[in-house]
């Protein structure tokens, strides 16, 4: 009976001496083993079945994979003295296990020296820079379309070429950063700006801005409009006179021609039959001066009457 509890007791001892001595290491983490608080002999990155001494010795697990770091958002000034609501975020990763074990010791204490590398290097390249740079990526022209506005003027003035580019700027918070970190067995694997956005204050000077500068595109198209419009009501002006004109020239050749002709024709009939047609020119002439109303007072030797008096007798 002594000899089974003393079996069992074996056992038991031998289970709880190979537990505490054997780990298992997974594919997304890395051990730093540990004896007395100090770190012993090199990490183990390598997944599967591990051994340690048990007891005295203690396994630390780190994660692989990329973690997680999220800015704290702040105003920043930009070099033309433009505050900005700027929030940004990176992603990590523990390289080195030993050295962050040594120098960090956990990802709590990792993640304030992240604030403390990257939030600097964040405020310094902003403030060295124009906002222009930090909005914009590139060159490219903006879609206006939406705006209904294809002008090359509103592109000037909303636009302004850059030089770096908020990727760029990004790329270069990255590597000022990145040697403070590789110190602590951290790589820096990407860093980007979350969102960027105008303090309240600056916000609605800029938007009070927007608007003065489409007021001021609006009214260079509608004066362009009006002198468009003064310009095609001129040419219509100038083109009636040159039509009315033309018209008056051929209307007045076409009268001098008829009264041509009809000059023409009665000197013909003139020569013809002179004392006739002095006859008919005069009968006209009783007929469009004398009427039931008309009174004339004139001597008997008046030419006028010549072939009444002829005529009638006297």
């Amino acid at each position: 009976m002594n000899k089974l509890i003393a079996l069992v007791i074996i056992v038991i001892v031998a289970l709880i001496v190979i537990g505490s001595s054997v780990f298992v290491v997974d594919e997304t983490e890395q051990v730093v083993i540990t004896q007395f608080g100090r770190s012993v002999g090199d990490a183990i990155t390598n997944p599967g079945l591990h051994f340690k001494m048990p007891f005295i010795q203690k396994a630390t697990y780190f994660r692989k994979n990329l973690l997680e770091w999220d800015g704290d958002p702040g105003q920043i000034p930009t070099l033309d003295k433009t505050y900005i609501w700027v929030d940004t975020f990176a992603r990590w990763k523990i390289v080195d296990p030993l050295k962050f074990f040594e120098t960090v010791g956990g990802e709590i204490v990792a993640q304030k020296k992240l604030d403390d590398i990257i939030d600097p290097a964040t405020r310094n390249f902003i403030t060295s820079h124009h906002l222009i740079e930090i909005v914009r990526n590139t060159n490219r022209d903006m879609d206006i379309s939406e705006a209904g506005i294809a002008d090359e003027t509103f592109r000037k003035v909303v636009v302004k070429r850059i030089k770096t580019g908020r990727a760029e700027i990004a790329k270069d918070i990255m590597e000022q950063a990145q040697p403070k970190l590789a110190q602590f067995g951290i790589e820096l694997v990407d860093m980007r700006f979350k969102r960027i956005n105008y303090v309240e204050d600056v916000r609605k000077a800029v938007y009070g801005r927007m608007i003065a500068e489409r007021k001021q595109i609006a009214e260079k198209f509608r004066s362009e409009g009006r002198g468009e419009s003064m310009k095609i009501a001129g040419d219509m002006e100038k083109e009636l006179k040159r039509i009315t004109s033309e018209a008056y020239r051929k209307a007045q050749e076409i009268k001098g021609k008829a009264d041509a002709e009809a000059t023409r024709i009665y000197a013909s009939a003139y020569n013809k039959d002179p004392e006739f047609y002095s006859f008919v020119k005069t009968m006209e002439i009783y007929k469009d001066s004398l009427d039931k109303d008309t009174w004339l007072i004139l001597s008997t030797n008046s030419d006028f009457f010549k072939y009444l008096k002829e005529y009638s007798g006297r």
